[in-house]
């Protein structure tokens, strides 16, 4: 039998994991956002000194990776309160054509959790609202369908745990 086929254990690692996909936007954070990445790195680095198996370690430093870029290039962009317009780190009162009302909270892409109502600054949503004002009226195109949204309020939120 040819030793071509036949599979040894060489002791090599298990194959690397893919790194995590960062985003080509940049990366504007709110304070929160940027307390958020320094908690998630402390646990990261805290998982990492209770030495955990070989393929838990190669996850964490992955991650480890991921969050320490995402720290480096992070850029703190604060609201300026003196601008009535919706800005990033905004919370913005708006009401679609169905009439339904929403709040949301316009955020760094890390920081983002659209059911809490943080959505990423990137996201059509968002990018639609930036820069209107109260009363103001914005299209926005969703499935190919426009969508009208109304802006009911603009302010600009506590920073929230």
């Amino acid at each position: 039998m040819s030793r071509a086929f036949v599979k040894e254990d060489d002791g090599a690692r298990p194959e690397a994991l893919p790194e995590l996909p960062v985003s080509p936007h940049p990366n504007l954070v709110t304070a929160r956002g940027l307390r958020l990445i320094g908690e998630r790195l402390a646990e990261i680095e805290a998982a990492l000194a209770a030495e955990p198996d070989e393929a838990l370690t190669a996850r964490l430093r992955r991650d480890q990776r991921y969050w320490s870029l995402r720290r480096a290039t992070a850029r703190l962009t604060q609201p300026d309160p003196a601008d009535p317009a919706v800005q990033f780190g905004s919370r913005v009162t708006y009401r679609s054509e169905d009439g339904a009302e929403r709040s949301i909270v316009i955020t760094g892409e890390d920081e983002a959790d659209p059911p809490a109502g943080r959505i990423p600054w990137p996201a059509p949503v968002a990018r639609a609202l930036l820069g209107a004002t109260t009363g103001q009226t914005v299209t926005l195109t969703l499935r190919g369908a426009p969508v009208e949204l109304e802006v009911l309020a603009v302010d600009i939120p506590a920073d929230e745990p």
